[in-house]
Parts: C-alpha cells; sequence; structure tokens
C-alpha cells in the first residue's frame, strides 16, 4: 500500500517526537515499473528524497521491498543511517545460499501463470503460516491496487539480479531493528539468521498474533512504537 497509509499509525504515534517523511518505492511510481527497473534505482531515489529534504543523516524504517532497499541502501551508505528498521524486509540483498534459492523457487513456483487478484492471493498465501486465516477480499480493490502484481514482480525479479556484497553490511554501526510476526511463515527466521551474521548491532523482535498481510493498524502497535523509540534511544546522543 502507499507509504503515507502504510506508516500513518507510527506517524500519528511518532509526530510530535521526530519530522517523519514518507516514500514510495519508484517501482509503483506509474502504472508500469520504469525500464529500467532495478535496485539501484531504489536506493539512489532514496538517497536523493533525503538529500532533497536536507537530511545528511537520518533513521530509516522500511516495510516488506522498502525494507529490501533500506537494507541495500544501508550497505552502500552506512555512514548515513542514524538507526534502521525493518519489519519483514523482503529479503536479505546479496548472492542467496541453498536454503534461499529453494525458497525463492517455491515462490516463483507459486506464482507461475497468475495475474490480478489471483496473484496477490497466492503471494499472502504463500508467505504465511498454514493455519492463518488471511481476510476475504470486501468490496471493489483500491485504485492504487492495480500496479502491485506487477510491481511485485518486478521487483521479485530485480532483487535477484541485484549484485550485493553482504559483508558490506559489517560496516553499519547504527542500530538495528528487525521486526516480524510470529504468524508469518519460517523465511522471516531465515533472514533473522542472516542479519545477526552480517550487522554488528542488531535486535531481532517477534511480534505476537502478527503477519505480513495484517493492517497498518495491527502491526504499529503501541509495543512496536515502544520498540521503534528504544531503538532511537539506542541511536548516536547526538542524533
Amino acid at each position: 500500500m502507499p507509504a503515507e497509509l502504510r506508516f500513518a499509525p507510527l506517524k500519528s504515534a511518532l509526530g510530535g517526537e521526530a519530522a517523519i517523511h514518507t516514500k514510495d518505492l519508484e517501482v509503483y511510481a506509474g502504472d508500469a515499473p520504469p525500464t529500467d527497473y532495478g535496485v539501484e534505482l531504489e536506493v539512489e531515489a532514496l538517497g536523493n528524497f533525503a538529500d532533497s529534504l536536507g537530511l545528511q543523516r537520518f533513521h530509516l524504517v522500511g516495510y516488506s521491498g522498502g525494507g529490501f532497499v533500506s537494507l541495500a541502501f544501508a550497505g552502500a551508505h552506512p555512514d548515513r543511517l542514524l538507526s534502521l528498521a525493518v519489519f519483514e524486509p523482503a529479503w536479505v540483498p546479496g548472492e542467496r545460499d541453498q536454503e534461499e534459492t529453494e525458497w525463492w523457487a517455491e515462490l516463483d513456483r507459486g506464482l507461475a501463470g497468475k495475474t490480478g487478484p489471483d496473484f496477490m492471493a497466492a503471494f499472502m498465501r504463500l508467505q504465511t503460516r498454514p493455519d492463518v486465516e488471511l481476510p476475504a477480499p470486501s468490496g471493489p480493490p483500491p485504485p492504487w491496487m492495480g500496479n502491485r502484481p506487477t510491481g511485485l514482480t518486478a521487483m521479485i525479479g530485480a532483487f535477484a539480479r541485484y549484485g550485493f556484497d553482504r559483508a558490506s553490511l559489517s560496516r553499519v554501526t547504527a542500530p538495528v531493528l528487525f521486526g516480524y510476526g510470529d504468524q508469518t511463515g519460517a523465511q522471516e527466521l531465515m533472514k533473522a539468521s542472516l542479519l545477526s551474521r552480517l550487522l554488528p548491532d542488531l535486535h531481532i523482535r517477534r511480534f505476537t498474533g502478527m503477519h505480513h498481510f495484517m493492517t497498518p493498524e495491527q502491526i504499529y502497535t503501541t509495543e512496536h512504537v515502544a520498540a521503534i523509540r528504544d531503538l532511537w534511544a539506542r541511536a548516536t546522543p547526538s542524533a
């Protein structure tokens, strides 16, 4: 969903404590992904967005695909981050091992040949635990949903092509929060394990009763807001 909607609860809860700016992914900027779309485009656009706000260093929060981009940005520009918080990033950038490759192959098989609502339904089912009851669609989809299947397909391809040295994350000295819901699939534990070996100052937080596709109000609860506050408190005191 658009970033302004996705992070509205956080903005409401923390807007009195910080200047909070939201940015949509470039893949959703138009009706179709840019012809030259890649993760490099997202990383550059994020840096330009911060520059346009006069922010040399800042706290960065990313969700899902935005979490992947945030990790990529952290590896490329570790000196610009005061802290980093990612909630269920789409994956960890870089060359995948066998277990990761097998998971992505399963995702590809599950999405093959599907379009529109069928694509989104399969995408949601493949990323949550089998016993999780996903909400049924109610009414027509919002206008912004129209370019999500093609955008997700473009991102999945871009993630696989992106050349990233995972060792670069060792240069991220800012504190990092990795949050995930216990109703999302086992892939979150893979990501947590990967990041625990790469990031010097990582705190992993499991949130009970949450999964990737809950509404922002259900994800960004007082507990989640408190975790963000704790992260910011651990950042450079001069921030």
